[in-house]
């Protein structure tokens, strides 16, 4: 696998270690002054990546429709996500790295649009995505660990 996707799996596969022991509940509440839970943003972080590498490059995305509407800036959670909803989110936050890496070595990303992100950088190609990703999955990641502490007292 590519280092910088591997990366991005390691920050992962950290994240899903530490709410491992967190419930359905936990993982649900919305704190107050938050605007969304840790689910959300194991799923916005899913959305992000098929945005950011596969729709950019005209690429049907390898996740269901909803998980990019539901999950995408902007959107916060509207519904309470079920256990068996947050082990396919959780199996998602992996298998969905597994498969960029196989679509990059395949060169699906050929036709990448040059775009300019909301933080003023702009991205050209499927490599320049793949490099920004762990900057957007490491905010995510601080808001989840600080959702956590909130969420376990």
């Amino acid at each position: 696998m590519n280092k910088d996707i591997d990366n991005i799996k390691k920050t992962r596969l950290f994240l899903l270690n530490a709410i491992n022991d967190l419930s359905a509940d936990q993982l649900n509440e919305i704190p107050a002054g938050f605007n969304n839970n840790i689910i959300w943003n194991l799923g916005h972080m899913i959305a992000a990546q098929q945005s950011i590498c596969y729709i950019r490059a005209g690429v049907l995305p390898v996740v269901e429709k909803k998980y990019i509407t539901d999950y995408k800036p902007g959107t916060k959670p509207e519904q309470h996500v079920d256990a068996a909803e947050i082990e396919k989110i959780k199996h998602l936050m992996l298998s969905t790295l597994d498969r960029l890496a196989t679509d990059r070595e395949t060169n699906v990303f050929y036709n990448y649009t040059t775009w300019t992100i909301h933080y003023g950088a702009k991205l050209a190609s499927i490599d320049e995505a793949i490099v920004f990703l762990p900057y957007h999955e490491g905010l995510h990641s601080g808001i989840i660990i600080t959702l956590k502490k909130l969420v376990s007292n």
